[in-house]
């Protein structure tokens, strides 16, 4: 169930405290992106928009800029906070300049930025993310072919074990865990 960017953020600025506002508009657009890519589902329920800058939450941007109160808090599940923490680690130590000139040479931005006056906006359509990193924004580094029902119960089995006593997992556990959803 998709959340609110607002709760996105929260887990964005706890990951990278003293995070920027341009900076973590463009994680918010690849939180959305890489989300749409790996569930099929919308992480957030704001839209995305081409701006000069590249893609910006634009409701999102404007109650944090105008001081609008924030919707209720709402609880991530593991796939949301998989999600961040993928964002975070592929993302997370480029500048502000380095998304912004990643982000407007992407399909998705670069459709929506074709009619586009300077200073307006337009949506960054959903079909459009989900489409491009399904595909050459998907990683490249490790690319494994993950069945997608055996992930879904995966997640479903860690969501099940929250809260429960016991130990992290090890890397090598979670390796071997994936490395099972590709065999």
């Amino acid at each position: 169930m998709a959340v609110s960017a607002h709760d996105v953020a929260r887990a964005l600025r706890a990951r990278l405290p003293g995070i920027g506002t341009l900076k973590l508009q463009k994680l918010l657009y690849y939180c959305q992106g890489h989300h749409l890519a790996a569930t099929e589902e919308p992480l957030f329920t704001e839209t995305v928009k081409a701006w000069d800058n590249g893609p910006v939450v634009a409701e999102f941007y404007g109650a944090e800029r105008y001081g609008a109160p924030a919707p209720e808090p709402r609880e991530l599940s593991e796939a949301q906070l998989n999600t961040i923490g993928y964002v975070v680690s592929r993302y997370g130590a480029l500048t502000s300049r380095d998304l912004i000139n990643m982000t407007h040479n992407e399909r998705p931005y670069k459709l929506a930025d074709l009619d586009r006056e300077p200073g307006t906006s337009a949506r960054i359509e959903i079909e459009w993310m989900r489409e491009y990193f399904s595909s050459e924004g998907a990683a490249a580094e490790d690319e494994l072919d993950i069945d997608p029902d055996r992930l879904q119960e995966m997640l479903t089995k860690a969501e099940e074990r929250r809260g429960q006593p016991g130990q992290p997992d090890s890397i090598d556990r979670i390796l071997e865990r994936i490395r099972q959803l590709s065999a």
